[in-house]
């Protein structure tokens, strides 16, 4: 089962349940990846290498 068939079953459920649907497959990956790169740069800040 790929993205597309599981948003569209998990679409269905919420609608027989009178849920809200879940958020279309990759609208947050931008989002993600900006706060991942945002944690790695604050990591990378905190722990320089060491002088040699």
């Amino acid at each position: 089962m790929d993205i597309v068939q599981q948003h569209l079953l998990d679409s269905c459920r919420a609608a027989q349940h009178g849920e809200v649907p879940p958020p279309l497959p990759g609208r947050y990956d931008r989002d993600v990846m900006r706060g991942i790169r945002r944690r790695m740069r604050a990591w990378v800040t905190a722990h320089p290498p060491p002088l040699p």
